[in-house]
């Protein structure tokens, strides 16, 4: 059943299929332009379908909006997203935005908009959920909310006002760290940094551990010195490395002195290797143990929920101490194999004989070459006196063999819907507009 008036909040992450129920991908913004007399008028919608693709469908072609899911023709453009003058993106550029409510002369924040059916598929925004500001001085209290119609306010940007993200990180919370990265990405470069510098340090360090390497340093150069190195100590050692690499030594120098002792040390030691080695590729920070811990201590560690499942599929035992550069690395105990053995088994006596570690000036082709002639998820590097110092996994390998800018190809890959482009989804070019494509 199709609902007549949608809160775009609420329609974000919502699946889009095709009239053969057939899931073409998610929603992740509406897209509106202006008009001079009238509320603004809703082009389509932005949907993320398989591969990270961002493609835009006609409000035109939508046939069904409701009950958590939209229907659409069948027939959608694949070519990739991009926004054009005149164009509004309402969670990404509306929500957060300060307008001026006329009758009271009350500023208030946009915290949702809901867009309406005015009949013949013809979509415009109907109402604004708007929250006035606080009337206790409590640290905790919220605004009072209110409804109104476009009509009833004006926007009203203060001169070098930030619009605030709050709004925007809420509508994204429940995307992973690569699909939030390739959301802001898409965003107009400032207010990519708005958001940024709303996101949580943990959030945020995920996110950049996804970027490119331009964006990413973006990023943390206009944020200041000190939170710069907060979101420093939550990214992954290889990672943070790879981002000071390409500062000035006396940024680099200067950041690495405002992290955590333990965290600057790991990404110091990384700093020394070589980017195409190795120990430039390797992460810090695998599950260490000694020959003495028993089965059921080995799959308490890989079981933490904050660990990486990539470092969870081995675990590395070596002599004291167990902190890289650890003491006489012995070997690996592949989780699988700690599942075949009672929980009081030693993992001394469980070590994989046929992984052999590489030394920390092994090139990067070798180390690839080794992961997939033995299908290994991660293998151990080892210093000249047979140290463990770190472990190369396989998204280490790929980010080094792929092109640097993977994350932003997509055109020329195969659909990942070939089925429904072939049959159900053709693939057309042309003209946007709102009934459509016409070529």
């Amino acid at each position: 059943m199709s609902a007549t008036k949608v809160f775009v909040a609420r329609l974000a992450g919502c699946s889009v299929f095709d009239p053969a129920g057939d899931r073409v991908g998610r929603v992740r913004d509406v897209l509106v332009v202006y008009r001079r007399a009238d509320p603004p008028h809703v082009v389509g919608l932005i949907v993320e379908v398989p591969g990270k693709r961002r493609i835009f469908v006609s409000i035109g072609r939508i046939t069904s909006i409701g009950a958590g899911q939209v229907i659409t023709t069948g027939l959608v453009n694949m070519r990739r997203f991009e926004q054009r003058g005149g164009e509004v993106r309402v969670i990404a550029e509306m929500l957060g935005r300060k307008v001026l409510i006329k009758n009271q002369r009350i500023r208030a924040t946009i915290e949702d908009v809901a867009i309406e059916d005015r009949g013949q598929g013809d979509w415009e925004v109907a109402q604004l959920f708007l929250r006035k500001p606080k009337t206790t001085p409590s640290p905790f209290g919220k605004g009072p909310t209110t409804f109104t119609t476009w009509n009833e306010v004006t926007e009203d940007e203060l001169p070098g006002e930030a619009q605030s993200a709050e709004h925007v990180i809420a509508a994204y919370s429940d995307l992973l760290p690569a699909d939030l990265a390739s959301t802001l990405l898409d965003l107009p470069a400032e207010r990519r940094f708005e958001v940024s510098e709303e996101l949580p340090d943990d959030r945020l360090a995920d996110v950049l551990e996804e970027m490119p390497d331009q964006e990413r340093i973006e990023i943390l150069t206009r944020l200041t010195d000190a939170r710069a190195a907060d979101v420093l100590d939550q990214m992954q050692p290889d990672d943070a490395a790879d981002v000071l690499a390409q500062f000035s030594a006396d940024r680099s120098e200067a950041l690495l002195q405002l992290m955590e002792p333990e965290e600057a040390q790991d990404v110091r030691m990384l700093l020394e290797y070589e980017p195409d080695t190795a120990g430039g590729l390797m992460t810090t920070e695998p599950v260490i143990v000694s020959a003495d811990a028993t089965v059921a201590e080995g799959l308490a560690l890989v079981r933490r929920h904050e660990l990486a499942p990539v470092l969870g599929a081995a675990v590395c035992v070596t002599l004291p101490p167990y902190e890289p550069p650890t003491g006489r690395f012995l070997g690996l105990v592949h989780f699988q194999r700690m599942l075949r053995y009672p929980p009081n088994e030693r993992l001394g006596t469980l070590i994989d004989q046929q992984t052999e570690p590489v030394r920390v000036d092994a090139s990067a082709a070798e180390v690839t070459r080794i992961m997939a002639t033995y299908n290994l998820l991660s293998v151990p590097v080892v210093d000249d006196a047979h140290r463990l110092v770190g472990v190369v996994t396989i998204d280490d390998v790929l980010d080094h063999v792929l092109p640097d800018d993977w994350r932003s190809q997509g055109d020329g890959v195969p659909s990942p819907l070939p089925r429904q482009r072939s049959r159900k989804t053709p693939v057309t070019t042309g003209r946007r507009t709102t009934r459509g494509t016409n070529g």
